[in-house]
């Protein structure tokens, strides 16, 4: 398996615990299950125990409590799966479903992944508007401009980006300890909140509360959280011996445990306040954020509203972060497609932030709060054709072998599985009756485009379940970490006759230059390729001769003439436009069979400009290519 095949191959086994012991090691390995988390404290989970706890007082923190226990389970299943077989979640589905059932997969983990970053949107236009009084609209838009932080922490490494969530979510749990002194919630109440209350009575209050309640698992137990955590785990170096992988599940049950119970800390923090602040002064259908600001305000003053927008900003931001891992692992594990990072950002950015435009446009800013409800029934829906493969994979012994789940943990799993699948099965039944009744004249439409959807769903998710057993161990085996090596039979040397070198006129020419005639020696033939990308290259193409033009030729052949002193054989070549589909061109009209090229070293917004042509040239054309990094540059004091 090349390194690209890995899951978020960039970072991937990017950290090493081994050697450490004690503390150190635990240290090691925290990280992975902390970017979970935030998920699990989003704005949308805000939205949703805002209104459990204004509605229903503390009868709902027993389904906060289960929801946490159920993503315990899921998570660590998760975890083990990325440890165990080296995959992640949308890898391991794409080993094991036909590739239409993939994309159907790819296309409703990209609608949850959509629908949580809608909730992200919403609570940080929210919080800058409680904070800075900024309209909804332009704070909206402006959440757009994240993608710049996230490439910015991606480029720093892992540990960084594992640094800034944690320190976002100790904002978030600090505001909230804070805020539970100054409400001052009835414990006694707390504690009668952990029992159980029938959710299926058919009344509408038990209508409304199940709505909530599936809101809850969704908001709690997200899908995108399953395929986020089996590749972040890959992260950390381990011994891949049978010791060394169940040292790393442990490691990483630890991180879970501490990580999650901190969420449900938080997503309970949230619901007693609602129900001390709200449900307690009669105040029982607070469902919008912004109404829970200021109720917070009117009865306590300002210090507690402050914190509580302070910690929806934190949560937005960490969760938007988390978000695009998880598009990125969904998009490469399922489809095999892979794009720029900040592109795939402002695509699934666009595409959250247009039903929020179109909600403030249309409904005004109150119907907000409703919009965030249903983005995390929606995260609920598509549980399902996350948790069942999951249990498949985890379970299956042929592939896992001894760290396959055991029967015990089997039982509990699917028991979670069915419970989410049964809710969320009344939960459409009821809600089609609903539309039905409310718009009688609509009714045919409801039967001849609705129901055909939710059949089709329902038939997937049917199919997604029996395939694995039907089928049983008919899945590609992975190559992580026992995987089928291929048989060598020859080592001999390779000889390269015409070799490109790319010229940027930057002290990393040198080194490209000596590594190319490294690998060819004076027998190659070598292209020395640069490509004008000046405003009159793009339109005019090689009709263009500006100054920088021509001064590109007059350096190429100072390069041409010293390698030509020195015995070798090389000539010039001028590309116009984009640099990437330029040298690709060449490359392949011209039977080039081996390419050296600098890295740039640009970090952060340069790298949205400059860094994508390696990786580009690299997809276009078929014979190896040589990535030089420049040299350090060593300063004199």
């Amino acid at each position: 398996m090349s390194s690209d095949s890995h899951s978020l191959a960039n970072v991937h086994s990017s950290i090493n615990p081994e050697g450490k012991t004690g503390w150190k090691k635990v240290l090691a390995f925290l990280g992975p299950a902390y970017l979970v988390s935030v998920g699990y404290m989003d704005p949308g989970n805000w939205a949703t125990d805002i209104a459990g706890g204004s509605a229903f007082g503390y009868k709902l923190i027993w389904v906060l409590f289960a929801s946490n226990l159920i993503a315990l389970l899921l998570q660590s299943l998760s975890a083990r799966l990325g440890i165990v077989r080296g995959l992640d979640l949308a890898q391991a589905s794409k080993n094991a479903y036909p590739r239409f059932v993939n994309f159907c997969l790819y296309i409703l983990a990209q609608v949850a992944i959509i629908a949580c970053d809608l909730a992200e949107i919403i609570g940080m236009a929210i919080g800058l508007q409680l904070l800075f009084h900024l309209p909804l609209l332009w704070g909206v838009s402006l959440t757009i401009t994240d993608t710049v932080l996230m490439l910015f922490l991606m480029n720093k490494g892992m540990r960084k980006l594992e640094v800034f969530i944690m320190s976002m979510i100790f904002i978030i749990g600090a505001a909230f300890l804070v805020e539970m002194f100054i409400v001052g919630p009835d414990v006694a109440g707390i504690a009668k909140g952990f029992i159980p209350t029938n959710l299926f009575k058919g009344d509408k209050i038990s209508q409304s509360m199940l709505y909530i309640a599936i809101g809850i698992i969704g908001a709690t137990v997200m899908p995108h959280n399953l395929y986020l955590h089996s590749s972040l785990v890959q992260t950390r170096q381990i011994n891949r011996t049978d010791a060394g992988i169940k040292s790393s599940i442990k490691f990483n049950l630890f991180d879970t445990v501490i990580a999650l119970n901190l969420a449900f800390f938080v997503n309970a923090a949230i619901l007693i306040l609602a129900s001390a602040a709200f449900f307690k002064n009669g105040y029982f259908k607070v469902a919008e954020i912004q109404d829970a600001y200021k109720l917070l305000e009117h009865i306590f003053g300002k210090i507690a509203p402050t914190l509580f927008a302070i910690a929806l900003i934190a949560s937005g931001q960490s969760s938007t972060i988390t978000g695009t891992l998880a598009g990125q692992i969904i998009m490469e594990g399922h489809i095999n497609l892979r794009i720029e990072p900040w592109l795939r950002r402002l695509l699934t950015r666009v595409l959250a932030i247009v039903p929020a435009v179109f909600t403030i446009v249309y409904f005004g800013e109150s119907g907000l709060g409703s919009l965030i409800i249903l983005s995390q029934v929606v995260l609920s829906l598509q549980l399902g054709f996350a948790v069942i493969p999951l249990i498949h994979f985890t379970s299956n012994r042929k592939r896992m072998g001894k760290f396959a789940i055991s029967l015990k943990v089997k039982v509990l799993a699917w028991a979670s599985a069915i419970l989410i699948v049964a809710l969320n099965a009344k939960l459409v039944v009821d809600q089609i009756g609903d539309w039905i009744g409310e718009f009688p004249s609509a009714a045919v439409w409801i039967y001849a485009l609705v129901t055909p959807l939710v059949i089709g769903i329902g038939l997937l998710l049917l199919y997604v379940f029996f395939r694995p057993i039907l089928y049983k161990h008919n899945d590609e085996p992975s190559s992580v970490p026992h995987g089928l090596a291929s048989k060598i039979t020859d080592l001999a040397p390779i000889v390269y006759h015409n070799i490109a070198v790319t010229i940027d006129f930057s002290n990393n020419d040198t080194e490209c230059i000596r590594n190319a005639i490294m690998q060819g020696g004076k027998r190659a033939k070598y292209t020395l390729i640069h490509v004008v990308e000046t405003a009159g290259a793009r339109y005019y193409g090689g009709q263009v001769m500006d100054h920088e033009t021509q001064s590109d030729l007059d350096n190429l052949e100072i390069y041409i003439k010293t390698l030509a002193d020195l015995g070798y054989h090389a000539k010039p070549h001028i590309g116009f436009g984009s640099a990437a589909s330029e040298i690709a061109k060449f490359v392949n009209n011209n039977k080039v069979d081996f390419i050296v090229m600098g890295s740039h070293g640009h970090k952060a917004l340069k790298d949205l400009i400059f860094g994508t042509t390696v990786n580009s040239v690299r997809h276009k054309v078929n014979v190896p290519v040589l990535v030089v990094k420049p040299p350090k540059v060593s300063s004199l004091k």
